[in-house]
């Protein structure tokens, strides 16, 4: 995290985003609460979902695809017996059917849900057909084709049934529809299935467990915010990540200040040490990062995406 001004802070807060809201919604209260205009999150949750949800401050939001595209992880509860418009419990049930599968064929049908499958997103999503979100569509009841996508559901894990409910863990590649999951698993188990409950516990190597709430930003504003703002920053730097922490796996090249001012002007400058072709992370003499740079097969570092507030 990194501020020089009250309305110009530059970092990656880790929101708990609260059931009930859009993540738009979500994003604009906290746009508000830090009195700041630019900003973006990473990744849609449903309205009904809860967890973890990156909002990305300043110049953090020229890096937010990086964690868009990381791969996340849910719990998720469902009712099985009830198929709904939407696939959760927000829609209007549609059909109704005795649920009469045993243990067996529940987890065989779980089993077609492990790897890499082709999946076709809800229409009451955010996804856009011809520049407008599928969601108005559905709203207006108009049909439009939906293109399916494969995605990687790493693991699927039984943690709970009983009866109508079933709990499930799902880790799985960024993309993924968790009600398409459940409304999917339902068709295969005869008896329709919809999401009553939905949490993102962690996107790429970030738990929830370290988010912070709408609430408690709302109520550390108002104690510290106008008064003493770097007492504000230091009550949540807890819940910033470093934008530096989205590229573990990149290797890090070390600028002097000339070589940096070239950079920034969009010249490229040869490295020293040979690297393969790859995206790097850009470091200055101070260790503080900059951006990511390309390098090219003859070891010429170009950008590609700085931040603007270092010198």
């Amino acid at each position: 995290m990194f501020f020089t001004q009250v309305r110009n802070i530059h970092g990656i807060i880790l929101l708990d985003k609260p059931t009930g809201i859009s993540s738009n919604k979500a994003l604009q209260i906290t746009k508000k609460i830090f009195e700041i205009k630019k900003a973006g999150h990473t990744g849609s949750l449903d309205p009904l979902a809860t967890g973890i949800l990156p909002i990305c401050l300043g110049e953090a939001t020229k890096f937010a695809e990086y964690l868009i595209k990381s791969d996340k992880k849910y719990r998720v509860i469902a009712k099985l017996g009830e198929e709904t418009s939407t696939a959760d419990s927000y829609g209007k049930i549609i059909n109704s059917y005795k649920i009469q599968f045993n243990s067996k064929e529940y987890k065989l049908a779980l089993d077609n849900f492990r790897g890499v499958i082709s999946q076709t997103p809800p229409i009451y999503s955010a996804i856009k057909y011809k520049g407008i979100p599928l969601y108005k569509y559905a709203r207006k009841g108009i049909s439009v084709p939906i293109g399916s996508r494969f995605i990687n559901v790493y693991k699927i894990k039984s943690l709970y049934i009983k009866e109508n409910i079933i709990e499930l863990d799902i880790l799985c590649s960024s993309g993924t529809y968790i009600r398409s999951i459940i409304n999917d698993l339902g068709k295969l188990l005869k008896c329709g299935a919809h999401v009553i409950f939905l949490r993102r516990i962690k996107i790429s190597s970030f738990s929830s467990s370290l988010s912070i709430t709408l609430d408690q930003l709302n109520f550390l504003k108002k104690k510290y915010f106008k008064n003493n703002f770097k007492i504000f920053l230091n009550k949540i730097k807890n819940f910033f990540i470093p934008i530096l922490s989205l590229f573990p796996h990149f290797p890090k090249v070390y600028v002097s200040k000339q070589n940096l001012l070239f950079l920034k002007n969009g010249r490229s400058i040869k490295l020293i040490n040979k690297l393969n072709p790859c995206l790097v992370c850009i470091i200055n003499k101070n260790k503080k990062f900059i951006g990511i740079g390309k390098l090219n097969k003859k070891n010429y570092l170009f950008p590609h995406k700085l931040i603007n507030f270092y010198k």
